[in-house]
């Protein structure tokens, strides 16, 4: 059987955010077994699994990747979105917009230190729209 439910995450901050728990407040109860594909609709937000426990990941993340790509770099020719816009975008293409997960006992079947991650490219990007599929 498959399940999808349309997720509207509330604005983040630019950063790396944890919204496992959001995610599955969402969706309620989870199949014994099966997969969720979860998927971002923008193209500067990305998606991607990492450490859930220590905060300070975060902060690295957002500081190594303001590093990979840095706004107002002078060979830039989408520029008419902002300074944060099209640095945004190559962010998006390195982590991605969508990741599945599986689940196994009617849970995320995660590791011990991982969770989902919301990341927020854009100094103001405003609410994020996420389909998430169920698969069971």
């Amino acid at each position: 059987m498959i399940e999808q439910y349309q997720i509207k995450a509330p604005p983040h901050p630019r950063g790396f955010h944890l919204i496992t728990n959001y995610v599955l407040e969402q969706i309620g109860d989870l199949p014994d077994k099966g997969m969720l594909h979860l998927h971002i609709k923008h193209t500067s937000a990305g998606l991607t699994i990492n450490e859930n426990a220590d905060p300070s990941v975060r902060i690295d993340l957002d500081m190594a990747f303001n590093n990979l790509a840095k706004e107002n770099e002078p060979f830039y020719t989408h520029t008419f979105e902002g300074s944060d816009d099209m640095p945004a975008h190559i962010k998006t293409s390195l982590v991605g917009n969508a990741i599945s997960l599986p689940i196994s006992n009617g849970q995320l079947n995660l590791g011990t230190w991982q969770g989902i991650y919301l990341c927020e490219f854009r100094n103001n990007g405003g609410s994020r729209n996420l389909v998430a599929t169920l698969f069971s």
